[in-house]
């Protein structure tokens, strides 16, 4: 709205009257009162809000049985109808997509805090996202898991086996796949973590990507080929996800290797995006949301290991044991890691140069 410098005086020569202190105690109502008058404005008196969830590929089936339980809260909380619009995929590639604003993401669930990192590298996310909920942004947790075709004919016992010359391994390619990245650590780690040198682990790696023929796009895109296409001897995927195949493929068979390496999904609201959509205190909730107990509970349904205690203690008999779990801290940081491993000519690209020669 358009107010001249002279109609605004207009408005006070009514008050020139009024003492300093009756004066200030007038603005300071009027201030109030524009206030709330604008918040009438805000989030609350729409009767509807959209919320661009990002995600990857394999949380899908989590977050079906969630988003309706925080729908149903919000709206007896706030009597507002909240809309999600959300995409699937690679982590990596969700990341790259929201960082180029392919996709304006207002809250991103992602399979490594590496991507997060990097979202936030680009601005979009403010520094310290990771104090800002608990369990510093882990919101959903898992292990990797090794599957085999029907009744392990290949006799897979442990992380070893997959470097022999009759096992082919199907996976997705660490440059756009957040499992494939685990895997790639979960694979240098048994060796490393169990007293080996790095030299062996970079060995030992390199025998398992030299027979991969195709690196899939994503974890979904890796398991259609080994479930549905009926492709490779042993796909490396997360535990809940083989946890969830297996209720629709009875005849699954997988093992969790006792090394293991813990593999933590970060959550975090986008700023930039929230502010521009004005979608901060719904962003917000719904994340606060995902570790509560409903929430956390769904998850450990469908095969995640709860980063809530209280649900956690609970489902304590459900997964197998792990005796030597690492993480990425274990393996340096994820600077490091990403400095290291998945920079180009880093240690992943020499391995795979090295096994296509």
């Amino acid at each position: 709205m358009n107010v001249s410098l002279l109609s605004i005086r207009s408005l006070f020569r009514p008050f020139r009257s009024l003492s300093g202190r009756s004066f200030l105690s007038f603005l300071l109502v009027g201030l109030l009162a524009s206030l709330a008058l604008a918040s009438c404005g805000g989030i609350g008196s729409k009767p509807e809000v959209k919320l661009n969830l990002v995600s990857f590929s394999v949380t899908k089936a989590a977050h079906d049985q969630i988003i309706p339980k925080f729908v149903e809260k919000w709206r007896k909380e706030h009597n507002q109808k909240v809309i999600f619009q959300r995409s699937y995929g690679g982590s990596l590639a969700q990341a790259d997509d929201v960082i180029a604003g392919k996709q304006e993401a207002d809250v991103v669930h992602l399979a490594l805090p590496l991507d997060v990192m990097r979202i936030s590298q680009a601005g979009l996310i403010n520094r310290g996202w990771e104090d800002r909920v608990p369990r510093r942004g882990v919101v959903s947790h898992s292990v990797a898991a090794i599957v085999t075709r029907a009744g392990n004919p290949k006799k897979i016992q442990s992380w070893a086996d997959l470097a022999r010359e009759d096992v082919t391994v199907l996976s997705a390619d660490p440059k756009t796949s957040g499992i494939a990245i685990w895997q790639l650590l979960a694979l240098w780690g048994s060796v490393t973590q169990t007293g080996g040198e790095p030299q062996q682990a970079w060995d030992f790696v390199r025998r398992i990507y030299q027979k991969i023929p195709t690196l899939a796009r994503d974890a979904r895109e890796a398991s259609n080929a080994f479930f549905q296409e009926g492709n490779g001897d042993v796909l490396v995927t997360y535990e809940n996800e083989v946890i969830l195949a297996a209720r629709n493929q009875p005849d699954t068979s997988y093992l969790v290797p006792p090394v293991n390496i813990s593999i933590d999904n970060p959550v975090a609201v986008v700023d930039r995006n929230v502010d521009k959509h004005g979608t901060r205190e719904v962003a917000e909730a719904f994340v606060n949301f995902l570790y509560s107990e409903p929430a956390q509970q769904e998850l450990a349904k469908l095969g995640y290991r709860s980063v809530n205690p209280f649900v956690a203690k609970d489902e304590g008999l459900q997964f197998p044991p792990i005796e030597t779990l690492f993480n990425a801290q274990d393996l340096g940081g994820w600077t490091l890691i990403e400095k290291e491993f998945l920079a180009n000519n880093g240690i992943f690209e020499q391995i795979k140069n090295q096994s296509a020669s």
